[in-house]
């Protein structure tokens, strides 16, 4: 009876928790799928950006200048399709816009609300030369904060000679001089940096190209969509099982227990003391007896809810069958505890592991048979088979002779069973083998040894004696078999 008493609130306690993080794994899923779907509207509305540049380039007697300048205008709307295209799949408003700005005006677009003039001109020293003359028309451009685009691959070029990194350049000595001029004049003029004044476009000179323009288009979509391929990756990566996330499941866990473990003592008092908390009949001593149930309560929750969390992330196990699986596994314990200590026989410890297992082959039978109606002559063979399985399962190789014995029960269980029923069974049983050694999963601290660290903390924090603390699996152990 005092098995059966002490297991109910635990396996209850277990199944409030079970829930609480299946909501919480439920959550992330969720909002995992929800990012996911975003970076992929994100996707579509970059590759309409993309589209637009296209439909431009589609209408070349649109472009202006002839076939040997239509390039020019042609940079500049790969410049702001591009970046347009980059900012939706990083889910920010667009920074280039064409709006505002004439055709013919001193500027070609804005970035950030800055004027911008391209220059495309084939070679650096003439795209300079071009640089030059804007500036001597429009007095103010280069030096009110608005700045010029050239070829990245010339403006790369320039740096280098600024630099003095000649070596493997294709230019003469005169042709590096004119740049480096050209380069001091602007300085001189504007009274900033060149870099601040001249920066790189998305494409090199021969992007641009009517004969190139459609290819370099293509590899823009497909640097997009390699992107957004590795934005999704980081989503999944984030919304993967994490320590935080699992402290907050313990959290959760632990709070559960100490619920469960105050009201349970609460009204265990009441039925046998008649007790009335709420008429303030506790005393001192009751008060400590309270405080005792509801601090264990707050620990095996704690300890329930870790292993939980790693059932149902680590081992893919629903929630339910998570839940009724830990409160297998310590409402065995005690029983062990008890065989080893001479207090009960061996077929008293099986019997009383089928019924603490029976919560896990209720859910199993629950989640396996599918749409199989078990009628209920035949119910308790099957569901004693699979709880048998758990069993067995849980204590593997700690006690000699459990597994026969447990198998020999099951076969005496099934021999008068239809086929069917039988199927159901042995899908379970191929499942759970499937499984591995859940236990090892679910209170392997390697999954959850930081947590365990941090909780130590916390509960340091707030005070809670060193002897009190479980800080291994031995302190866990003796705990447990306590």
């Amino acid at each position: 009876m005092t098995t059966a008493t002490t297991r109910e609130p635990s396996s209850l306690s277990d199944q409030f928790v079970a829930a609480a993080i299946g909501a919480i794994n439920d959550h992330r899923i969720a909002e995992e799928a929800f990012q996911l779907a975003n970076q992929d509207a994100a996707l579509s509305a970059a590759q309409a950006a993309m589209q637009k540049v296209r439909e431009f380039i589609g209408a070349p007697e649109k472009i202006l200048g002839s076939d040997k300048t239509k390039h020019g205008e042609i940079a500049e709307h790969v410049e702001v399709g591009v970046r347009r295209a980059r900012d939706y799949l990083a889910g920010t408003d667009p920074t280039a816009t064409f709006d505002g700005v004439a055709r013919t005006a001193p500027a070609d677009y804005l970035i950030n609300n800055v004027e911008v003039q391209s220059k495309f001109i084939n070679g650096a020293n003439n795209t300079l030369n071009h640089v030059l003359e804007h500036m001597g028309k429009y007095e103010s451009f280069g030096r009110d904060g608005s700045f010029y685009h050239i070829p990245k691959d010339q403006h790369e070029l320039i740096l280098k000679a600024i630099k003095g990194e000649v070596d493997g350049l294709k230019l003469n000595d005169a042709s590096i001089k004119a740049i480096l001029s050209k380069v001091s004049q602007i300085e001189a003029a504007t009274g900033q940096k060149f870099q601040n004044v001249i920066q790189p476009s998305v494409s090199n000179y021969s992007e641009v190209q009517q004969g190139n323009i459609m290819e370099t288009l293509g590899n823009h979509d497909k640097d997009l969509e390699q992107e957004n391929e590795a934005l999704k990756g980081q989503i999944r990566a984030d919304h993967e099982p994490s320590i935080s996330e699992g402290l907050k499941a313990t959290g959760v866990a632990a709070a559960v227990g100490v619920t469960v473990g105050f009201v349970s003592g609460s009204i265990r008092k009441y039925t046998k003391e008649g007790k009335n908390v709420f008429k303030g009949d506790f005393t001192t001593e009751d008060w400590k007896e309270i405080g005792g149930d509801t601090l264990k309560g707050g620990l095996l929750g704690g300890v329930s809810g870790g292993a939980i969390y790693a059932l149902t992330n680590y081992a893919e196990l629903s929630a339910p069958f998570a839940g009724a699986f830990v409160a297998a596994v310590k409402g065995l314990a005690p029983l062990v505890a008890d065989y080893r200590a001479g207090k009960i026989s061996f077929d008293a410890l099986i019997d009383g592991g089928m019924f603490v297992c029976s919560d896990v082959a209720l859910v199993a039978i629950c989640t396996t048979a599918g749409q199989a109606l078990i009628p209920v002559p035949a119910l308790g063979a099957v569901l004693g088979s699979i709880a048998g399985k758990v069993m067995s399962g849980i204590l593997s190789g700690q006690l000699k002779g459990l597994q026969a014995a447990v198998d020999a029960r099951m076969n005496a269980a099934m021999a008068g069973l239809d086929a069917a029923y039988h199927s159901v069974v042995s899908k379970f049983v191929a499942e759970f083998d499937r499984l591995g050694e859940l236990t090892k999963a679910a209170f392997d601290l390697s999954n959850n040894e930081r947590l365990v660290e941090r909780s130590l903390d916390l509960a340091r924090v707030y005070g809670v004696e060193e002897a009190l603390l479980i800080k291994n699996d031995a302190d866990l152990d003796e705990y447990m078999l306590s």
